[in-house]
């Protein structure tokens, strides 16, 4: 028998749908309501928050650490249902700190609990089974969607409405869920955790676009700001009249993180124009591997809170 702690936090799974189709947070969370086929786990069900994935912080994020670090012992893996908005900004945030070498496994609902076609109860159903499965411990946080198992670094909402809206572009899943079986067939490198107290900090997100001016970076406050991430333009590149003004931020002591707004592959420095990946690098931007940039900010914003600077921060960020 595994015992399961599930921390219910709202989101479309715990909705549900009035007579004009608007969907909405409900008094009771009917994820608590069903009965599901299974013998060998013992479930211990807290109702930890009922917020729509939007109204999510990185405070609500760190209040979820703390209780599974407070609870380990008592259990042999958790399942945190979530709102699918943000759900891969969760699993990635938990994914970053020291947490117990137990399953830990996010899920979610594209479909409200009474819209034809609900998926909540099927995908908490499979949370179930792979947070109790031997294999799932030493993988870090996980995110089962729709008979498939994704790691939290890769993972990303790709579709608006979709039920197969959670892939993992270039990655692919780590496993699939079948009726008899739990099977995984990747595994992901695990990168350093920390163990935080609190975490603050403001760390904007800026998209490149064609004719960008420097605009949006004058327009930021060195002095508000903890650090900023940008979505470069293809391999990571802006366009030139960016780089002075964003020259302003790196001399002020701001850091700056560059992932790429393309849907597949990584920004590096690769040309050497003006605004290029190469001249960005030298003048210290900051290329962050794999992640997009909503992972990017809480990769950032964690390595703040965890007091990382200079090289430190640098090989953080950039490993």
């Amino acid at each position: 028998m595994k015992n399961i702690l599930v921390l219910h936090t709202g989101g479309t799974i715990s909705m549900l749908e009035d007579q004009l189709g608007h969907v909405s947070p409900n008094l009771v969370n009917p994820m608590t309501k069903v009965n599901l086929p299974i013998d060998d786990i013992q479930i211990t069900s807290i109702d930890f928050l009922n917020l729509p994935s939007p109204h999510i912080t990185p405070q609500h994020m760190l209040s979820l650490y703390k209780m599974i670090k407070e609870k380990e012992e008592a259990f042999d893996g958790v399942v945190i249902t979530h709102g699918t908005d943000t759900l891969e900004e969760t699993a990635y945030f938990l994914d970053s700190l020291t947490l117990p070498n137990i399953p830990i496994v996010l899920t979610g609902a594209m479909r409200s609990a009474n819209e034809l076609g609900s998926d909540g109860i099927y995908n908490y159903l499979c949370a179930l089974r792979v947070a109790a499965h031997d294999h799932s411990a030493g993988k870090g946080v996980l995110v089962v969607m729709n008979d498939e198992i994704y790691a939290a670094k890769y993972v990303t909402k790709t579709h608006t409405t979709n039920v197969s809206t959670f892939q993992a572009p270039s990655y692919g899943p780590l496993g699939l869920i079948t009726k008899q079986e739990i099977l995984f067939f990747k595994r992901v490198d695990r990168s350093p955790r920390f163990d935080l107290e609190g975490v603050s900090g403001l760390v904007p997100i800026i998209k490149a676009y064609t004719g960008m001016d420097g605009t949006l970076f004058h327009m930021l406050d060195t002095k508000a700001i903890s650090g900023l991430v940008i979505e470069a333009l293809g391999a990571g590149n802006l366009p030139p009249q960016t780089i002075k003004p964003l020259n302003r931020l790196i001399e002020a002591g701001i850091p700056v993180v560059l992932v790429s707004r393309c849907f597949n592959g990584i920004a590096g420095p690769v040309y050497a124009y003006e605004g290029g990946g190469v001249t960005l690098q030298k003048a210290g931007v900051l290329f962050v591997k794999e992640i997009n940039a909503q992972k990017a900010r809480l990769k950032l914003l964690i390595a703040l809170n965890a007091g990382l600077k200079g090289d430190k921060l640098k090989a953080y960020i950039e490993g």
